[in-house]
């Protein structure tokens, strides 16, 4: 699969070929919503809690004698069924997170990958560099090239200038090739990879 490269200005800088392994899989959703599920609740914070009947203000004391009152019997005020008592059975802190085994991420990715180019939203770029931190001359590059929300994958390191040129770019995320991730990549309507961002991912996708 043959696509071509572009500079940072909109230039031509020949093509290159993608591994169908990697660009040519036909996506499957059930695959990406399970990886996307696994992200998002391994993200989750689970520190959800309220308080229980031994951990309300009321006191202990029992409220009225056992019988003789013609009412229900009742221990203290903290019981779940009486205002601002104990909540009976609520959430406490926990992990959300469950497994999911490495080659069905390793897949997750891959699909990911996959349905990016088959939309025809895969773009190559020769680097992510910048000699300088404009984020002025940045924004206008990618005004230029059309992206509006775009993710830039780059290879084990992100160039420090062109990082503090996109962190104030609205829509424009960018990544070591080690954070590429299957929610990240879907979440933008564009994936750009830099040709050191393919040659890592393809390494690590081996």
């Amino acid at each position: 699969m043959k696509i071509d490269v572009i500079n940072l200005d909109g230039g031509n800088a020949g093509s290159i070929d993608l591994g169908e392994d990697i660009f040519g899989l036909e996506p499957r959703a059930d695959i990406l919503h399970r990886v996307v599920r696994w992200q998002r609740n391994k993200a989750q914070q689970g520190t959800h809690k309220v308080k229980t009947r031994s951990e309300t203000s009321y006191s202990t004391k029992k409220i009225y004698k056992q019988k003789g009152t013609g009412g229900a019997r009742h221990g203290d005020r903290n019981a779940p069924i009486f205002r601002k008592g104990g909540v009976y059975k609520g959430p406490t802190p926990r992990s959300h997170a469950h497994d999911l085994p490495k080659k069905f991420r390793k897949l997750g990715l891959k699909h990911a990958l996959s349905a990016k180019a088959a939309e025809g939203n895969l773009v190559v770029i020769e680097a992510a560099a910048l000699d300088a931190p404009k984020t002025s001359a940045l924004a206008k590059q990618v005004k230029n090239l059309g992206w509006k929300r775009a993710l830039i994958i780059d290879g084990a390191t992100v160039d420090e200038n062109f990082a503090m040129a996109a962190r104030n770019i609205e829509g424009l995320d960018v990544l070591p090739s080690m954070g590429a991730n299957v929610y990240d990549i879907l979440k933008r309507d564009t994936l750009v990879i830099t040709k050191a961002g393919l040659e890592a991912l393809e390494a690590r996708l081996q």
